[in-house]
């Protein structure tokens, strides 16, 4: 809600800064509303793509219409290499011989294969050249990678969000005291897709549970992402699963509430099927809420309901506001039962 709240002040904001701009260039009116701006400015932001000699981007005809695909794991060594050059669609005149001395076209290597974006704008060839990661047969969907994001980038930036996405993450709020007590930037505190405490936060977490007279002696261990003592270890993950259960707690929703939302979202063949199934969970005050805002709060019987475009466009949106919300839970709660398999394995 922050995220989307903000973007919205935003765009007014940028909207009005712009206005005088649009009349000395004679708009036509219908381009001076504010729904007109939103939609400008949509598409510059989800549409165009980027190029050095300007900041607004530009406008790639079928470059635009790929699907999005997350950046894998970058190579970190010889048999990443190997998988890499066994999947890319660079031409074979790459060479591996029997020793693992790799001899390869730098050119082609340098700046394609190595990046975290599959396009770019290339002077030499004065055109905007796209590259495929794996090999696509005829009738397979081409995605394209252009950057990293988390799951609600996504949904702010493009409307959309993975079902599995390895670069999101989730983040709790920590003890003031943990920020001073070490280096690392609030935005490497974080938990992974998959629950586990990001390198950073077990690292600042150990610390900040070392007394600080003894920080200075122990800090080489927790650079290098060891454990400072058991005792430590057990105190951190204590605090960690006790900390995302609190966060958990104080949300409006349950990740099981939110589970059964989504399910009715998904399977209800019609919009009174979906009435009846909300009424058993506590999400009901947000189907008052959407009843309200359509002008259906007085509605006795949805039986005949059919739900105007702009309803079903808000449907979608509530849609993937439950979507973003329960992978968020999800991180959390995995996250706790990381925090107790550690716990066990250190309490036998």
């Amino acid at each position: 809600m922050w995220v989307t709240e903000k973007a919205m002040l935003k765009a007014k904001s940028e909207w009005k800064e712009a206005h005088s701009l649009m009349q000395d260039l004679m708009f036509k009116p219908q381009f001076f509303t504010f729904k007109a701006w939103v939609w400008a400015a949509a598409t510059i932001s989800s549409r165009t793509l980027h190029i050095p000699w300007d900041e607004a981007g530009c406008l790639c005809p079928v470059g635009d219409l790929f699907n999005y695909d997350a950046p894998g794991i970058e190579p970190s060594g010889i048999e990443d290499l190997d998988r890499l050059l066994s999947n890319t669609s660079i031409p074979d005149t790459i060479v591996l011989n029997g020793d693992k001395n790799i001899m390869v076209d730098a050119e082609q290597l340098d700046s394609h294969s190595w990046r975290l974006t599959d396009g770019g704008f290339e002077e030499d060839a004065n055109a905007y050249c796209f590259y495929a990661r794996e090999h696509y047969k005829k009738g397979d969907q081409v995605l394209l990678c252009y950057g990293t994001y988390t799951n609600l980038e996504l949904l702010e930036h493009y409307g959309f969000l993975l079902q599995e996405n390895p670069n999101d993450k989730v983040f709790i709020p920590l003890e003031p005291a943990l920020y001073s007590s070490t280096s690392w930037s609030k935005e490497s505190l974080y938990i992974h897709h998959n629950g586990k405490p990001s390198f950073a936060l077990l690292a600042a977490l150990r610390l900040w549970a070392t007394p600080q007279s003894r920080r200075r002696s122990v800090g080489h261990l927790v650079y290098s992402g060891s454990r400072v003592s058991t005792d430590n270890e057990i105190f951190i993950m204590k605090w960690l699963s006790k900390t995302c259960d609190a966060v958990l707690r104080n949300l409006p929703t349950s990740l099981e509430e939110d589970t059964f939302l989504l399910n009715a979202m998904d399977n209800s063949q019609d919009f009174s099927t979906f009435m009846e199934i909300t009424k058993l969970v506590s999400s009901r005050d947000e189907t008052c809420t959407f009843l309200e805002t359509h002008n259906m709060k007085d509605t006795h019987s949805f039986t005949d309901v059919i739900l105007s475009r702009k309803a079903r466009r808000s449907m979608d949106r509530w849609k993937l506001a439950v979507q973003w919300r329960l992978k968020y839970k999800k991180v959390i709660f995995d996250c706790i039962t990381y925090c107790n398999k550690i716990l066990d394995s250190l309490l036998k």
